[in-house]
């Protein structure tokens, strides 16, 4: 297989593949038909459940099949939706139909380039991409790396199909680890933070579905102020905290119980956690 620097067509002629069909790739698929980064039937899909693939099938219309022949041979961009145990199976099994026009995209945590481009060829245009659930709801956060194969066509088709549900960053693959760790992970610790201003809310007075709801909009609201303004969080922090004011007490009382420390911390750990276990899989 010897792929070439044009080997990828035009975005909108591109058609598309996945290896799985279960939530992340539903989402995947659902947002790239909302955003028009691709039709219906330019999208294949394939799963050995018939209930994944038939719910696919009813919600998005795209095609889905029992095997994977049929998408690799279908589509330009193989998109890999498996889970990190089946992809070894799942590279051998797809390999000898892979052609020059293929780009394979995987969102398997863990296994890296270079172990996929052993089993694909050395040849063969590889982009690696760490994603999150918030995803499923058109809100993601992901990253991606390019292969030594892949071209500056590629990391354009994969931002594209990316931004269709959220934003994505490229970034070299050995911060990939890292992006696990804050993206990746970072959710559930978001998810603690709304538990916990929701507890402090039914603390002050408020019933529960008050406290909650007020809690993950002020979530949202403020990263929405962030993303959008460009000005950094410690700037729009101060923009609330009044001098003397009920804010700046607060903000006293997370910094004696050392929040941010605490928040580096996990990010710290989920990132070499990450590490830790993509070797792992290498031995």
């Amino acid at each position: 297989m010897k792929p070439t620097a044009d080997a990828t067509p035009d975005h909108d002629a591109l058609r598309w593949g996945f290896i799985g069909s279960g939530r992340m790739a539903s989402a995947l698929v659902n947002g790239m038909i909302r955003a028009g980064v691709a039709t219906a039937d330019r999208i294949l899909a394939s799963d050995p459940q018939a209930a994944t693939r038939d719910a696919l099938a009813k919600e998005s219309g795209v095609v889905a099949h029992a095997s994977n022949a049929p998408v690799v041979e279908g589509s330009d961009v193989v998109v890999l939706a498996v889970k990190p145990q089946s992809m070894a199976a799942v590279l051998a099994e797809i390999a000898p139909g892979l052609a020059p026009r293929h780009l394979v995209v995987s969102i398997a945590a863990g296994v890296s380039i270079a172990t996929m481009a052993k089993a694909l060829g050395e040849s063969t245009r590889i982009i690696r991409v760490m994603p999150n659930t918030p995803a499923l709801l058109g809100e993601g956060a992901s990253a991606f790396a390019l292969g030594p194969k892949a071209t500056e066509a590629d990391s354009a088709a994969v931002q594209r199909f990316l931004d269709s549900v959220g934003r994505a960053v490229r970034v070299p693959e050995s911060q990939l680890d890292a992006v696990t760790g804050l993206s990746g992970s970072g959710p559930a610790f978001v998810y603690m933070i709304i538990e916990a201003l929701s507890d402090g809310g039914v603390r002050a007075g408020l019933p529960r579905d008050v406290a909650t709801t007020l809690a993950a909009q002020t979530v949202l609201g403020a990263a929405k102020m962030v993303l959008e303004t460009g000005l950094h969080p410690g700037a729009l922090k101060d923009q609330v905290t009044s001098p003397g004011g009920t804010t700046i007490a607060g903000v006293q009382t997370l910094e004696r119980a050392a929040l941010r420390g605490a928040l580096i911390d996990a990010v710290d750990a989920a990132s070499r956690r990450s590490a830790e276990l993509a070797a792992i899989a290498k031995s």
